[in-house]
């Protein structure tokens, strides 16, 4: 069965990227503009993994996966900033407890996979 992946990223050509590396290997992927559409989109889709922006308009990355976690609370998560510095010591803490991973942006479809990959297992 395909593993399915909810991309949520205010930044809408990062998502179409992002959704064609996937689905170019053999993913099936979903994307939403914000949090709250992710939220929508999570209900509906029920994804295996979300990678999301940590920083959007409204809700935060974290603010959603937040809400995923009353669902599911073992959601696999990757998180993606341009400045992951800021949040590095609250993501730590939540890798301990979660499947989290952390990807820098920019990152390269190698390192975006290899993070998929890690938690897939």
């Amino acid at each position: 069965m395909k593993m399915k992946i909810l991309i949520v990223d205010d930044n809408q050509s990062v998502s179409f990227v992002l959704q064609m590396m996937l689905e170019d290997e053999g993913f099936e992927v979903v994307s939403a503009k914000d949090g709250q559409e992710g939220y929508l989109a999570y209900i509906e889709f029920r994804p295996d993994l979300v990678i999301t922006d940590i920083e959007m308009p409204g809700e935060t990355g974290p603010e959603l996966i937040e809400q995923i976690r009353s669902q599911n609370p073992m959601v696999k998560t990757i998180y993606m900033s341009g400045d992951l510095g800021s949040f590095l010591s609250s993501l730590e803490e939540e890798k301990k407890m979660h499947p989290v991973s952390l990807l820098a942006k920019p990152f390269s479809r190698d390192q975006l996979l290899r993070s998929v990959s890690a938690l897939a297992a």
